[in-house]
């Protein structure tokens, strides 16, 4: 089973008008490629995956599989609100070539996907799955937040290889690195909770900071890792106002136009997503200049 240690980034999918833009989607790879990323999620939330047919996540996963090279990990989104839906597509995903999925809870009927049922699952989907999964928890979007209790229960299961946590709650995670295997993975899903996660044993991150700042991150970690915490800190901190001020402030539009502002391929959003134009360009221009990403 693979390691998933490290910095991993949520790749946006591109759009050329209503088109996703594979060719985009190409030429971003062979820049973040040039990095120390660990790997990659496609069909993430920053990837835009509900906005997306099955026909496009098809293509989408086609052509990361061909720019992915094989020393990163290429981590494919393949959750849905059934189980049945959710298998599919994970068995789609590994005969394309995916080294593992990731996996949100189910979250249409709130009151109907209680613990128990998400319990039951995930272990279904890694029962059925021939690539390992990752548990995705990430309650702002689903209104749905994992209990560590849960996650010690689907972490037993040997096909379940990690979680990435995007609830920011660093007791919660604690508790799961506590309760769960020293084999499973637990990576923050944001780029303020890497430093605290690795302070208590968190494998990595997968950041969507890190779109626009792979290298910066990539760094933090490698500093964090050899014990070089002030270091690591200082950087870190010289991120966090791009933090605030470009996905915090305008989502994954922000980071769409960071990207198109750094030589990347951004282009829109989906809509009705929306994406910044005018003063916001220029001010997301100005944040990313002080912190030394342009």
């Amino acid at each position: 089973m693979r390691d998933f240690e490290g910095v991993f980034i949520p790749v946006p999918t591109p759009f050329r008008n209503d088109d996703v833009a594979v060719d985009g989607l190409r030429t971003n790879f062979e820049r973040w490629n040039q990095t120390a990323l660990a790997g990659y999620v496609v069909l993430g939330s920053t990837g835009e995956f509900p906005m997306l047919s099955e026909a496009e996540r098809e293509r989408v996963l086609v052509a990361a599989r061909e720019a992915i090279p094989r020393g990163k990990a290429f981590v494919a989104g393949t959750g849905a609100n059934s189980t049945l839906h959710t298998i599919r597509q994970t068995k789609r995903a590994a005969e394309i070539g995916a080294d593992a999925a990731i996996v949100i809870t189910p979250h249409y009927f709130t009151k109907g996907f209680s613990q128990t049922a998400q319990t039951r699952h995930y272990l279904a989907v890694a029962d059925a799955s021939p690539i390992p999964v990752l548990i995705y928890n990430f309650p702002l979007n689903t209104g749905i937040n994992l209990e560590a209790d849960t996650v010690a229960r689907i972490a037993q299961h040997p096909n379940v290889c990690g979680i990435k946590d995007s609830s920011g709650n660093i007791p919660q995670l604690a508790q799961i690195i506590d309760q769960t295997p020293k084999t499973f993975h637990a990576l923050v899903g944001a780029a303020a909770a890497l430093l605290p996660g690795l302070a208590i044993g968190a494998s990595g991150g997968i950041l969507a900071l890190g779109v626009i700042s792979a290298r910066e991150f990539c760094e933090v970690f490698a500093l964090a890792k050899a014990g070089r915490w002030a270091e690591a800190r200082e950087l870190a901190s010289r991120m966090m106002p791009v933090d605030r001020e470009v996905p915090g402030r305008y989502g994954i539009g922000g980071l769409k136009a960071a990207l198109d502002l750094q030589g990347f391929f951004g282009g829109p959003c989906r809509q009705p997503l929306g994406t910044p134009d005018g003063d916001a360009i220029e001010d997301i221009k100005e944040v990313l200049a002080t912190g030394g990403l342009l």
